[in-house]
């Protein structure tokens, strides 16, 4: 009958025990405040637009005008007072999954006949209450996961076939097209009347429509860190002015016109080196530093 007081006491413990590991978890979730990042393109310190000059362009400052401007952003973070990255919870909208935003400058007018009507100049989200930006990051690109997948089936803004790439059904990261007065010479004589620039990844092996993984040798994502920056006042514009600064926009060098991402494109180098790049291997020569974007006032 000695046992019978140790018994029950090892029956009550385990009791407890087991009431202890099946306790609701009490944790209250973490307030969150909006914020949205305001982007711009720009072109000669002004706003570019479909419908207006954009001024000289290029080594020869050419003049041209818009036909397509767009570009996908991935890894959204802010950088707070004590420079810590926060990243920012993306509103899922016909613009953002929660893990890529689209930014959309043309407007389907004046040389941007063929585009879409709606444009977008802002990422949205929220962050901690309490978060204090200092500065800014993210990254021109699209996740890999979400990357080589069919415009048809996936969801908005992934869904655009403008911004599809045939490589491994991947997509492109940034399309800019400009016209430059008189059209691009071609070395076979004849002429085009764009010159493009189409950034994405290449070397990519791998089907995915065969439910194949895809690796591709170039990544081509642009990481961009701005250490200094005030979301209710400032934007961050890709200056086409930068990034068209060591191109001749009137005379293709051979391969794809202009820029589409072609590690032996002649045309590519100058491209790349403003954005950041490596055009060898796709990697960023100075991570965090893409010198066509820019920080400007909010429009």
């Amino acid at each position: 009958m000695r046992l019978l007081p140790a018994l029950l006491t090892l029956t009550a413990a385990a009791g407890l025990a087991g009431c202890a590991t099946t306790a609701p978890d009490t944790a209250q979730p973490v307030p969150q405040q909006p914020l949205s990042i305001s982007f711009a393109l720009t072109a000669n310190g002004k706003p570019a637009r479909c419908s207006a000059p954009l001024g000289p362009l290029g080594v020869g400052k050419t003049a041209a005008t818009l036909r397509d401007a767009r570009f996908y952003v991935q890894d959204v973070a802010v950088i707070d007072a004590a420079g810590k990255t926060v990243p920012l919870a993306l509103t899922v909208n016909a613009w953002q999954t929660a893990n890529v935003a689209l930014l959309d400058f043309e407007d389907g007018s004046g040389g941007c006949v063929g585009g879409t009507k709606a444009t977008n100049g802002a990422v949205t989200g929220t962050v901690p209450v309490g978060t204090t930006v200092a500065g800014l990051s993210f990254t021109v690109g699209v996740p890999p996961a979400l990357n080589h997948s069919s415009t048809e089936k996936a969801p908005a803004p992934l869904d655009s076939a403008a911004l599809g790439w045939s490589w491994q059904a991947g997509r492109k990261f940034i399309k800019v097209e400009v016209d430059p007065a008189g059209g691009v010479a071609k070395p076979d004589g004849g002429k085009a009347p764009s010159w493009y620039v189409h950034l994405g990844s290449t070397g990519c092996v791998g089907n995915p429509a065969n439910g194949d993984s895809v690796a591709c040798a170039r990544s081509n994502r642009v990481p961009v860190t701005i250490a200094a920056f005030d979301p209710s006042r400032q934007a961050v514009a890709l200056d086409l002015s930068s990034l068209f600064q060591g191109s001749a926009l009137t005379k293709d060098q051979g391969g794809a016109i202009g820029c589409m991402s072609g590690p032996t494109d002649a045309d590519c180098g100058p491209t790349f080196a403003r954005l950041g790049l490596s055009l060898a291997d796709g990697k960023p020569v100075e991570p965090g530093r893409s010198p066509a974007f820019a920080v400007v006032a909010k429009p």
